[in-house]
């Protein structure tokens, strides 16, 4: 698979802008691994709760909850890794199935709610700051113990899109900012300001997948000139102004898409961690990808459909050859989906899409 690092704009020298309040408090992190210490409970049965002192509603619900809960098969004695912890509402499902769960995150606040969140179970939970692609290679995360689950629930939390502070929406009014942890040195005011014209609207064709790529990119360009952008509504609506609106949905959408991506690496990192899952589980593990964009989805059904193929063809060979890369064994043939039910009460799932696949052990993998 072709390397996407290479495909963004490269900055010469890394802007990097004071850190807004968000980023200014670290929550208490556990580095050590726990023991399992299995405590009563099922997968089944649970409820959604926020901690006291935080509203639920600012939570990032746990999409497709009940398809998790079954395809991960957690229990006693397992020990699993949340990626993308958020608001940790998958991690309170794999641990009331009486699971261990380290959950991995880059926002410092996710980790604090989520810590104070599922301090009930103990030493079952420990969280650490990084992005889900540093896993295979962070000495203080696996600390040599393999997984028997790697969750990864990609995109923008509800939390990180409903704070204005945090800068991830057009509705809400906020600095410019878009990053998901501390550690990106480019903020979306970074991007927008200094990038050329053809960086952006390729970003915003790539990414966003935006047909009026190039329309936007000129006008922010403009706009710059004039005075640079710095906070969300002024780049929304020099994106109106130039695209104009129709339909339900805001014309900024696509754009504000592809630059959060863009800003965090997003396609980046998931190519990342699909490279290097294998290396992650313990033979037998899962490991459930959620999508919520076309692109992502894309990348994970292709990475899993050929590492999954125990045989490769070609119409130049006389019979078909063992595939190499065969590791997993996919078990969804088709992406599951949320249901009606489940898109009414939260209609941020309607996207979603979670691909399965479990780790081949070494007599059962094409070598």
């Amino acid at each position: 698979m072709r390397s996407l690092g290479t495909e963004l704009h490269p900055l010469s020298e890394p802007v990097r802008r004071a850190a807004p309040g968000w980023l200014s408090a670290r929550p208490p992190v556990s580095l050590s691994r726990p023991s399992p210490n299995p405590a009563p409970g099922t997968a089944q049965g649970f409820s959604f709760s926020a901690p006291d002192g935080f509203p639920a509603r600012g939570y990032h619900l746990p999409v497709l909850a009940d398809e998790v809960a079954g395809m991960m098969q957690a229990a006693p004695g397992k020990f699993i890794i949340d990626g993308t912890l958020g608001g940790g509402g998958h991690s309170e499902l794999l641990l009331k199935a009486g699971a261990t769960v380290l959950g991995v995150d880059r926002d410092p606040e996710a980790l604090a709610h989520a810590t104070q969140r599922l301090a009930a179970f103990g030493q079952r939970f420990s969280t650490y700051q990084a992005n889900f692609s540093e896993i295979p290679n962070h000495p203080g995360i696996l600390s040599g113990e393999l997984a028997d689950g790697l969750l990864l629930d990609l995109g923008v939390s509800s939390r990180q899109l409903d704070s204005a502070q945090r800068g991830f929406s057009f509705m809400r009014e906020g600095p410019l900012d878009m990053r998901m942890g501390p550690n990106s040195a480019m903020t979306a005011a970074d991007l927008v300001n200094t990038w050329e014209e053809s960086e952006i609207a390729r970003i915003l064709y790539t990414f966003g997948e935006e047909p009026r790529s190039r329309r936007i990119a000129a006008a922010i360009v403009e706009r710059r000139s004039v005075k640079p952008f710095t906070t969300t509504t002024e780049l929304a609506a020099c994106i109106e102004k130039a695209i104009g609106r129709s339909g339900k949905t805001h014309p900024a959408t696509r754009s504000f898409q592809a630059i959060r991506m863009a800003v965090n690496e997003e396609l980046e990192s998931l190519s990342s961690i699909l490279s290097s899952a294998a290396s992650i589980l313990k033979p037998g593990g899962r490991l459930l990808i959620i999508t919520f964009h076309s692109l992502e989805d894309r990348m994970a059904k292709r990475h899993l459909r050929h590492h999954s193929q125990p045989y490769i063809d070609d119409p130049t060979w006389p019979e078909a050859r063992p595939n190499p890369d065969c590791r997993f064994r996919l078990l969804t043939k088709k992406a599951i989906a949320p249901t009606a039910v489940e898109t009414s009460a939260n209609p941020r799932a309607r996207s979603a899409k979670l691909r399965v696949a479990e780790l081949l052990g070494a007599d059962t993998a094409t070598t």
